[in-house]
């Protein structure tokens, strides 16, 4: 019978928190369905629903109360936008069913450089997804408790600390953790629209009172119009975040993926136009609508004043809700805890991130790039104290770079392909390309001043990130590949075997080097107190008298200088001669026992490891 391994206590404890390991053979029962692969993928795509339209007002009104009425309009456009860029993600999906998305096929049709672009604009969409939906979600919590207001950072962090946990315990998990929030929101939401409508239907229209911050625009009100238009029509795209990322996540789908994938998009585009477009016909019949900025403590999003009017406020429904927005907005970040790890590996599989990002963990997840991005976003939280107003202008700039060079390339894609009826396919994607092209220009130029830049800024910086990283890659693939050749003649080998004093772990190590092909074995001990050394002396002599031992004398008390010194001088009489230190190492059993052991072998081999030519190997003996 085969001995099972022993299990550290870290272990157990890692095993309890996050499951046990699945086996690879296992990864095709942890893919997902429509109905699970709807609150994982599209979490985010949805609840962007819930601030979408408070960002359009938020601009307009700035302008003047009279602009207002604008809103509506302009969530039609958008609403026309999503079924486009939706639609042009759908054939994305069936052209490159491996997933990666815009990095993908940027990098497939049109190049390296536009691929990293695209690569680098989305890793930075989904720390800025993870911020802002969390900042929005404990928005939507403060709002019905006031109270809360000044613990937006911490709240900010522990959520999103659950959402990486519940990411860590598996793609299932996570998908079943996050079922009921997502399902419990479009039941608020349907309860919301249908007594909201029926109430704007049938309540006698009266002038809107608006109430903002004042001054939040300045000298840019005696702009002309169309800028206004446009600067409101970019704030409200942030409802477009997340439509690509079922694209980049299809290889997560049951088969056949592809089929499965493009439904979740679809329904997650028609639910989200349905929403948004029914929130902005609401907005029009609220009698007075409050628009502070984040940081005022008496900020209520939209939403939360829609509830108030249609159910009154501290009404079950209205607090059901509120609840209800705000766990689709915290754990609308899960989609990025999704793709932010697989576009990550995508990338470190190229060369152009660390290679343990492209590692899975025990539950067949990318556990590095999970931890990653928690840390980022936190981060990120922390700089901007946890205030959604404060995050919302960097949002969005850099998923539309993205959404353009996918499109684009998605054009060149069905060029090169000339299958039947390509013609179509190309119109949808050139159609795609154009809009949110037009829609990155709007949103970098109306955007610029409040942050936009440094979206910019980030971009470029990862990108000459991505091209160092790929660069130290290729000079290490170069180095160990030139001049491999044959193996050569044996050279020179000598052996040093470090002796602090004799027993039984001693001499297992003398046995190990003895039967090593070596040209010469000697003994080292480092001399502390030179009153032990005859006793050693006598002891060494009978049991290992073949081997000389040279004593080292330690001036300064140091047990791994001397080591140094002596094993540097080897190298500086005989060039290219290997060296193999040999140091014994106790190991206990209990690793609470291991505090009383001081672990030179660990600090030896680390001062050694730069050395060319320099082995340093640990015989351990066991301790009951």
């Amino acid at each position: 019978m085969i001995a099972q391994p022993r299990v550290s206590p870290f272990r157990k404890i890692k095993h309890f928190l996050f499951g046990t390991p699945i086996p690879s053979s296992r990864a095709h029962h942890e893919t997902l369905g429509i109905v699970t692969g709807l609150p994982v993928f599209a979490s985010d795509n949805l609840s962007s629903s819930a601030y979408a339209t408070e960002a359009i007002l938020s601009v307009l009104v700035l302008y003047g109360a009279q602009l207002a009425a604008l809103q509506l309009w302009i969530a039609l456009g958008i609403a026309l936008l999503i079924g486009m860029v939706a639609w042009s993600y759908k054939q994305t999906i069936y052209a490159y069913p491996g997933g990666g998305g815009s990095y993908i096929v940027a990098s497939d049709n049109l190049g390296e450089t536009p691929g990293l672009i695209a690569g680098a604009a989305l890793l930075i969409d989904y720390v800025l997804t993870v911020s802002v939906s969390v900042a929005a979600g404990v928005a939507a919590i403060t709002s019905a408790f006031p109270a809360l207001h000044h613990d937006l950072v911490l709240l900010s962090v522990a959520c999103i600390a659950f959402i990486a946990f519940g990411n860590l315990r598996g793609v299932r998990e996570s998908g079943a953790l996050f079922s009921l929030p997502t399902y419990g929101f479009l039941l608020s939401m349907a309860l919301l629209l249908t007594f909201g409508i029926v109430k704007a239907l049938t309540t006698p229209a009266h002038p809107q009172v608006f109430v903002s911050d004042p001054g939040a625009i300045g000298s840019e009100a005696a702009l002309p119009l169309l800028f206004v238009v446009l600067r409101s029509f970019a704030a409200g795209c942030t409802a477009l975040t997340g439509i690509e990322a079922v694209s980049n996540g299809v290889p997560a789908f049951r088969e056949p993926a592809p089929r499965n994938a493009s439904r979740t998009l679809l329904i997650m585009a028609t639910i989200l136009t349905v929403l948004f477009v029914g929130l902005g016909v609401i907005t029009q019949h609220l009698p007075k609508i409050e628009l502070y900025s984040t940081s005022n403590p008496a900020y209520s999003t939209l939403v939360s004043q829609i509830a108030a009017w249609t159910f009154g406020h501290g009404t079950v429904l209205y607090f059901f809700v509120q609840f209800a927005t705000a766990a689709i907005l915290i754990l609308a970040a899960n989609t990025s805890f999704m793709d932010f790890p697989r576009l990550s590996s995508l990338l470190s599989r190229d060369g152009y991130l660390p290679r343990s990002l492209a590692r899975q963990g025990d539950r067949l997840v990318f556990q590095n790039g999970i931890v990653l991005l928690a840390v980022a976003s936190a981060a990120l939280v922390f700089v901007y104290h946890g205030e959604l107003d404060q995050l919302l202008p960097l949002y969005a700039v850099g998923v539309f770079m993205a959404f353009t060079l996918s499109q684009v390339g998605m054009v060149v894609h069905w060029r090169k392909l000339k299958e039947k009826g390509h013609g179509f396919s190309v119109a949808i994607n050139a159609v795609g390309a154009i809009a949110t092209g037009i829609v990155t220009l709007v949103l970098f130029v109306t955007k610029f001043s409040e942050g936009a830049w440094l979206i910019a800024v980030l971009t470029v910086l990862f990108y000459s990130g991505f091209r160092l990283i790929k660069g130290r890659y290729n000079s290490i693939t170069k180095q160990l590949v030139e001049g491999i050749g044959t193996a050569g003649p044996r050279g020179r080998h000598s052996v040093l075997i470090l002796v602090p004093r004799i027993h039984r772990g001693i001499l297992k190590a003398v046995n190990y080097a003895m039967g090593l092909h070596s040209d010469e074995i000697r003994a080292l001990h480092v001399s502390i107190n030179p009153k032990s050394v005859p006793e050693l002396r006598e002891q060494w002599d009978k049991y290992a008298a073949s081997i000389p031992l040279i004593v080292l004398e330690s001036p300064y008390r140091s047990l791994i200088d001397p080591v140094l010194e002596y094993v540097d001088q080897i190298r500086a009489d005989q060039p290219g001669e290997t060296v193999t230190v040999i140091v014994p190492e106790a190991v206990s059993t209990k690793w609470y026992q291991r505090f009383l052991q001081e672990n030179i072998a660990s600090q030896l081999k680390s001062a050694l490891g730069s050395r060319q030519n320099v082995v340093v190997t640990n015989v351990r003996y066991f301790l009951d």
